[in-house]
Formats: structure tokens, sequence, C-alpha cells
């Protein structure tokens, strides 16, 4: 009997989220990384919110946190992915390197991206309800990259801010549900890549170990060794996150339940959609660590 975790990316934070985390070391961490008392509060501040390494450190030690302090009452997960910046944490729980590795990448993260767009400001557009053909029209006629695909007909398009401001219309006219994300780089796209490389240096003085359980990443499917780990957590910078393939290994390793770590329910939602004989939750979704673990519990017992 087995479960497995999804941790969240960018776009979803809210000053409620997770409101059952306890103050802890890794919580402490975070904030003094992020210089900051009142996390909460400064989510109020939706300039404080979007900017990319606020919103990249806070993702990735409110993870890292809700994790710790829900996994000594579970098993270890049979499969873990993380979507985007949710990678750090899910490669952490993963075994690839420690809490302490993960949150001190995320800065760094986050600084490669964002002096990569200091010269071209950037964003994403998720688009749902377009089909193929249409899909590759919007992107020869508007520049655009695909940065995220999620399934057929729901993806995340990135790219210069003026690109994205000619197809949301030209999407919307087609019919296309559009919704600009709270972004402010054009991540998973070739204007990425310099932002690939640097961070791909930076990983060569960082210890990374075998995955000891499943790891499904955004650049590279399964990852089984260290080189290969640190290969694809620099490389989806750049490249599609094909977050559809990551639920279709997910669910051949015949998972009982799916636990998403992080703020929202977009993870657990497109799941519950794709596979329902398999359940989802959201961390958010309740109020203690201890109902977290009881949901997990009740599936794989």
């Amino acid at each position: 009997m087995s479960f497995a975790l999804l941790f969240s990316g960018q776009g979803t934070q809210h000053p409620a989220m997770l409101p059952w985390l306890a103050e802890d070391a890794l919580l402490h961490d975070m904030r003094s990384l992020l210089g900051v008392d009142d996390w909460r509060r400064c989510l109020e501040e939706p300039a404080w919110a979007a900017r990319n390494i606020n919103a990249q450190v806070l993702l990735t030690g409110l993870a890292l946190a809700a994790w710790d302090q829900v996994a000594p009452a579970v098993p270890p997960p049979a499969a873990v992915a993380g979507y985007s910046v949710g990678e750090l944490a899910a490669f952490s729980a993963a075994g690839v390197f420690d809490a302490a590795t993960a949150l001190a990448l995320a800065p760094r993260r986050a600084q490669a991206m964002d002096q990569c767009a200091a010269g071209t400001a950037g964003g994403m557009l998720a688009v749902s309800g377009l089909g193929e053909q249409a899909l590759d029209r919007l992107l020869a006629d508007t520049g655009l990259a695909l940065a995220i695909r999620n399934g057929v007909e729901s993806v995340v398009l990135g790219g210069p801010v003026a690109a994205l401001d000619r197809a949301e219309p030209l999407a919307a006219r087609q019919g296309a549900q559009c919704k600009r994300l709270r972004v402010n780089v054009a991540s998973h796209t070739p204007w990425m890549r310099d932002a690939a490389a640097r961070f791909r240096a930076t990983l060569d003085d960082v210890p990374f170990q075998r995955p000891r359980t499943a790891l499904f990443t955004n650049a590279a499917d399964r990852v089984g060794d260290a080189a290969a780990a640190r290969d694809a957590l620099a490389a989806q910078l750049s490249r599609t996150v094909r977050w559809d393939e990551c639920m279709e290994g997910i669910h051949a390793r015949q998972v009982r339940c799916v636990l998403e770590v992080g703020p929202g329910q977009a993870l657990a939602r497109m799941w519950n959609q794709r596979y329902p004989d398999v359940p989802a939750r959201a961390c958010d979704d309740f109020r203690s660590a201890g109902a977290v673990a009881a949901w997990v519990g009740s599936h794989i017992d």
C-alpha cells in the first residue's frame, strides 16, 4: 500500500495557506532568508508575493516544513514529483539532498532566473480549451514557447510580456480560458537558457545522492542516480515541464492516494480529473498535520 507526494509550484500562494503549520527551524530559516517576520502579512501585498525570489524561497520553505511535520506520522512515499520550483522540495523528500540544502538553493535559483530576465520582461499565461492545432498556430503567431504541459488542452505559455499581451485575446477569441500567472519571468522556456546554465554551475558544488524513492522530474522523466538528478534540476528552468508525463509515471506505480504539499489544490485537482480512481488531496485542505496524516493513512492501511 503506497502513496505519492506532489509539491506545488508558484502562482497559488495566499496568506491563509497551510494554516496548521507550526513554527519550526525550517520556517525560522525561511523567514531569515526572506528578511521578514510575518510572511502571511507580506503575502497580502501583491507586489511582494509576485517577486520571484520571495515566492521561490517562501514556497520551498513552506513545503519543506509542511512535509517535515507530516512525515513522522506516515510511511515513506512510493513516488515523488515537484511542479516547477516544487522540485527543490521534491528532491529533498526523495533523499537527493537535505532540507537545508533545498532551502539554500531556492534564492540561487531565483537569482539566476531574475538575472536572465533582466533584459526582457517576461511572464506566463495559463491556457485551457485549445486543441493541439490551434495551440501550434498560437505559438507560431506570437513567438511564445510551451512552458508547461498539464494535458492535451491545458498548458502554460511563457515569453516576453508583449507576446503574452498578443496571445491572450487571440486565444480568448478561439474559446480558450486564459489566466496570467503571478510570476514575472518566462520560466521553462528558451528565454531561461542562461539561467539554467548558471544554476547548473551552482549545483556542481552541491552533494547529490541517489534518490531513495521513485523521483519523477519535469525535464527528464524518472531519474535514478545523482548525476541525472543534478542535470534534470537545472535543465527544467529552460525546458517544458512535462507534468502530464510525471502524472503518468506516478500512476503507473499503482499508488493508493496522492498528497499535494504546498498552497492551493491545483495539482490535486489535475490529478483527480485525470485519475478519478486514485484520490488526491492537498495539505491546504486540512486544519492540522494530524488530519493530513490520517487521510493518507485511511487510504494506505
